[in-house]
């Protein structure tokens, strides 16, 4: 007699509860007259990261985000939009990553990061209402405001290596992983802000010290949520930002990838903006109390 797939039975009331947060997001925006978008998957560019590796689809690529083809829809004149997508990223798999994942990316015209700090307290407590997320045995106060700490306190504060130091010797996501983010503060979400220009990626310098992006990362319990930054504007200056990543990529011996063309042809109209990309699969391990993403997603690579 075959037997029903016990690994899908067991996940029944997590992925009924997936449904319904997702559910809820989406209201979440609609409700602040957001436009929901759908931008296409497959694309012949995306924008090229040192540590970000596309999965190849013929001689095209399955999106790592959508924030291309947004960011043009920005130009183009669409204030609020928001997105729920799958993305891709070759060889990513770990308690908190997947090759294939699914994406909550949002966009506002005509503000800065300090907007979607307030849109990121706003969501979570529209999902946990009673402002405490229980997870793992910790309670996490959601009340707002949240803990907002540069990459430079960060430093100070948590690493026994200086951030000079780590910058000198390209160790800054290794030192953050390693010994910053295990020692963040747990008890309330927390955003760290103000990443060195190095690691400014499509974010735009902060205008009274240029050393630093207008960018932040959120963590929830120690573990990193979402990423988000003031939009870079400058078509040149993101030209030479991707020529940068291209040479690095090349360096590590990694392939390189074709430049994404209509996005910087495009990019001297968008407005000043904002946009976010944050984990959905994250976001429910936290709100199902689950310890890691095969919990909460209904097949994983190794079930295929």
């Amino acid at each position: 007699m075959v037997e029903q797939n016990w690994q899908l039975v067991r996940k029944q009331d997590t992925l009924i509860k997936r449904a319904r947060i997702i559910q809820q997001i989406r209201a979440f925006f609609i409700e602040r007259d957001f436009l929901e978008v759908e931008t296409p998957h497959r694309i012949p560019a995306n924008a090229p990261e040192l540590f970000i590796d596309a999965v190849a689809s013929d001689n095209w690529f399955l999106q790592t985000s959508p924030e291309l083809c947004m960011k043009r829809l920005l130009a183009a004149g669409y204030p609020l939009l928001f997105q729920i997508c799958r993305c891709w990223r070759e060889g990513e798999r770990s308690k908190t990553h997947l090759p294939e994942y699914t994406m909550l990316e949002w966009y506002r015209s005509h503000c800065d990061y300090h907007q979607l700090m307030d849109d990121c307290e706003k969501l979570l407590l529209h999902l946990c209402p009673d402002n405490v997320l229980k997870w793992q045995g910790k309670s996490i106060d959601l009340t707002p405001p949240w803990p907002r700490i540069t990459v430079a306190e960060a430093f100070k504060l948590f690493s026994p290596i200086s951030l000079e130091t780590v910058l000198e010797t390209d160790e800054f996501d290794t030192t953050i992983a390693l010994k910053i983010e295990p020692r963040l503060p747990q008890d309330k979400p927390l955003f760290l802000t103000e990443y060195p220009v190095k690691y400014a990626s499509l974010a735009r310098k902060k205008p009274a010290d240029p050393h630093v992006a207008e960018r932040f990362e959120l963590y929830i319990g120690g573990i990193e949520i979402a990423n988000a930054f003031s939009e870079l504007n400058d078509p040149d200056e993101q030209r030479q930002r991707f020529q940068l990543e291209e040479s690095q990529r090349r360096a590590a011996g990694k392939s390189s990838y074709p430049t994404p063309k209509p996005f910087l042809n495009e990019l001297a109209t968008l407005p000043p903006a904002a946009g976010i990309a944050l984990g959905v699969d994250r976001l429910i391990m936290l709100l199902c109390d689950k310890n890691e993403i095969d919990e909460v997603v209904t097949f994983i690579p190794e079930q295929l």
